[in-house]
């Protein structure tokens, strides 16, 4: 597609450069441009992409999109100027890439905790449905036969059209996304309008330099996906429901257990544990449920998934089949093993989620409940506090070691935890293993029957990053190692 057809009413001026050059790809990492591509130069904290423009022309690029001129480009090279180039990157990929998220069922997933369970979940029962369905989130993006890692939950703008593209010429007839309130708030989402909305919770997260100023503004741009839905979901036991759902132009359905809801589950479900698997099932409107994941945060991820998929017309044995068979990477994995004790990997890497997890463990009894867990490098202290405190109170026996440490000493991560630890119960004993994979080890040798081990932070992840190098580290295969051996 040429410029003049691509820019056409996007607010884009043409500095200088041939109107008719010709556009076959748009990309804001330089590394990833090519001939024909068009180079869009994004402000940053840590780095400007229009640093990076000449680098992005010498690998090819027709076209160059920045804010503001860019000395010394090629002749030959057009140049695009827009205001707002993250929006203008939404429009231009959309447009090139012919709109596909309108050929498919859109639906949307935000919330604190809970996205990537509840979309993993909903794409089981839709795909027992019938349905031909691609999934867009944390743990990277997959429909039939594809699967990719993804840099963030909701990629940029320009991958995100791209991969949806790649999804409905493979015959994808719905998607169902993670959408992060950072994703909202830097337009990787925008043009894409959604068949559903679906809100799971909201705590703090998220807050700091780069991400949100404060919670009003996390809750601004949570509230943000609910004006481009046809219906929003909404689980109308959170302490927040009231104000998402305020002044919001869809048609709102709401689930729970405990408020009045349009989906109600009764309050007395039971909890499963069989074959080092931990369950759940609950009963609505007469009929019962199983989910393959524990606890009451796993009842309203299921009730999310149940409530949008009857909202999209999936029949109740699609519905049983999907939920009962899920399996969701690294968020209360079970690792199958011919141990006494229990093992669980889940992604908690804050303290809300920390917190709903080892309550939820608790429940099931456990001789111990053990939980090893770091935190990462170049991120909020908060957070290490949070996460030591939180462990404290409500594990037998914490072992804190590194997560994604990034290019920040690991002892200096350790120390916030452990000041975090004795903020939350001092008497609470320890061991402190800077070496993950000697953890986790650790934790294993010394498991004793009836315990559950839950190993937090990484959950799906398969890559562990020190000093900005990142080596392969999968967590359920060094536990199924070493316990074979």
């Amino acid at each position: 597609m040429d410029l003049r057809r691509l820019t056409q009413n996007t607010g884009c001026r043409l500095l200088r450069g041939d109107a008719l050059t010709e556009i076959t790809s748009v990309c804001c990492d330089s590394r990833c441009a090519g001939p024909g591509a068009l180079f869009v130069c994004l402000p940053g904290r840590h780095a400007d992409g229009h640093d990076f423009a000449a680098q992005a022309v010498a690998a090819g690029a027709a076209a160059v999109l920045c804010i503001h001129d860019v000395p010394g480009l090629p002749a030959g090279c057009a140049v695009l100027l827009a205001g707002d180039p993250r929006r203008a990157m939404a429009a231009l990929a959309a447009r090139l890439y012919g709109e596909p998220a309108r050929a498919m069922t859109m639906i949307g997933v935000t919330g604190t905790k809970g996205k990537t369970t509840t979309a993993h979940l909903l794409a089981a029962v839709l795909q027992a449905d019938g349905r031909r369905v691609g999934l867009v989130g944390t743990n990277g993006v997959c429909w039939p036969g594809h699967r990719h890692d993804l840099n963030h939950t909701t990629p940029e703008s320009c991958d995100l059209q791209l991969l949806l593209r790649r999804m409905a010429d493979d015959g994808c007839d719905t998607c169902v996304m993670e959408v992060s309130s950072l994703g909202l708030k830097f337009d990787r989402a925008a043009e894409i309008e959604f068949a559903v909305g679906v809100f799971t919770n909201l705590s703090p997260d998220h807050i700091g330099p780069d991400e949100h100023a404060d919670f009003a503004e996390y809750l601004f741009w949570k509230r943000a996906l609910f004006r481009r839905c046809r219906v929003g979901v909404f689980n109308n036991d959170d302490p927040h429901v009231g104000k998402i759902m305020q002044g919001l132009p869809c048609r709102a359905v709401t689930y729970g257990i405990g408020c009045p809801a349009d989906v109600r589950a009764d309050a007395d479900f039971a909890l499963t544990r069989a074959g080092g698997r931990l369950g759940a099932a609950f009963t609505v409107d007469g009929a019962r449920y199983a989910v393959g994941m524990p606890g009451a945060f796993s009842v309203y991820n299921a009730l999310a998934a149940l409530t949008t998929a009857r909202v999209l017309g999936a029949g109740e044995d699609a519905i049983h089949a999907g939920l009962a068979g899920a399996v969701v990477c690294g968020r209360v994995e079970p690792v199958p093993l011919d141990a006494p004790f229990t093992v669980v990997i889940d992604y908690a890497h804050n303290e809300a989620a920390a917190e709903c997890l080892l309550r939820t463990l608790r429940a099931y009894r456990p001789t111990r409940l053990v939980a090893v867990f770091g935190c990462g490098g170049a991120r909020s202290r908060l957070r290490r506090f949070g996460m030591g405190s939180v462990c404290a109170r409500l594990a037998d026996f914490c072992i804190i070691t590194e997560d994604n440490s990034r290019g920040e000493p690991v002892e200096h991560i350790l120390a916030d935890i452990r000041a975090g630890l004795r903020l939350g119960n001092p008497a609470t004993p320890f061991a402190e293993i800077p070496d993950r994979r000697q953890a986790i080890y650790y934790a294993l040798d010394h498991a004793q029957p009836g315990d559950i081990i839950a190993i937090l932070g990484k959950g799906h992840e398969t890559t562990i990053e020190r000093g900005g190098i990142k080596e392969p580290f999968v967590e359920r295969e060094i536990v199924e190692e070493y316990w074979g051996r």
